[in-house]
Formats: structure tokens, sequence, C-alpha cells
């Protein structure tokens, strides 16, 4: 199973490999600790509310927590590039691949010459 891990993560240093998985540890940890005085400070109280709205507004004050601490943990263990890359691919964020540069000013100079003449 590690080496699958590893594998996919593209990791080939088992030091790298331990290193990102203690900041996933401490990550899970930390965000959860510093989502609870956020929560009690804007009043988001397990016995005011119905439990499933409970843990889903947890849930999204947690999410952002959860991101930046994974950047800043990551970073301070030397992991950056890794954790940078994983957050851009758990957020969906895909740089724009461009294979031929003139091809594309070719294309929407077309379509704008096309929107033109309609």
């Amino acid at each position: 199973m590690l080496r699958k891990l590893k594998q996919r993560w593209n990791v080939t240093s088992n030091t790298q490999f331990w290193l990102i998985l203690i900041t996933f540890t401490i990550t899970g940890s930390l965000s959860a600790r510093i989502s609870r005085p956020f929560c009690d400070y804007i009043g988001l109280d397990f016995n005011n509310l119905h439990p499933i709205l409970a843990w889903t507004l947890r849930l999204i004050v947690i999410l952002p927590i959860y991101q930046i601490t994974l950047l800043i943990v990551g970073t301070l263990l030397g992991q950056f590039r890794f954790f940078w890359a994983f957050e851009k691919k758990m957020l969906g964020i895909r740089p724009k691949k461009i294979e031929n540069p003139q091809e594309q000013i070719e294309e929407k100079d077309s379509k704008k010459t096309t929107q033109m003449h309609n």
C-alpha cells in the first residue's frame, strides 16, 4: 500500500514520503483545533442547531482552515511544492497547457471575425 501511494504521489524518497504523511497528520489535528474557537466565535453550537446542519457548517468552516494549514505545515516540513500541487489538484485548478500559442491567437481572431459578421 505504501509503495502505491509513493507511486501515485510521484515520491521516490522514503524521507519525503514520511514528511508528507506527518504533514497530513499534523494538519488534520491542527485544523480541528483551530476551527473550534472560530466556530464558538461565530456561534456555531451543536446545542443550538440540528446535528446535520451543525456538522455541515463545521466542515465548511474547517475546509479553508485545513487548506491553509496544509500549505503552512507542508512548507515548514520542506514539502511546499508537493502540497501546492496537491492543493491545486484538490481544488480542481489546472493550468492551461499551451501547445501552440499561434494557433490559439488565430482561433480567437477567427471567433471574433465570425461574431462581427453575425
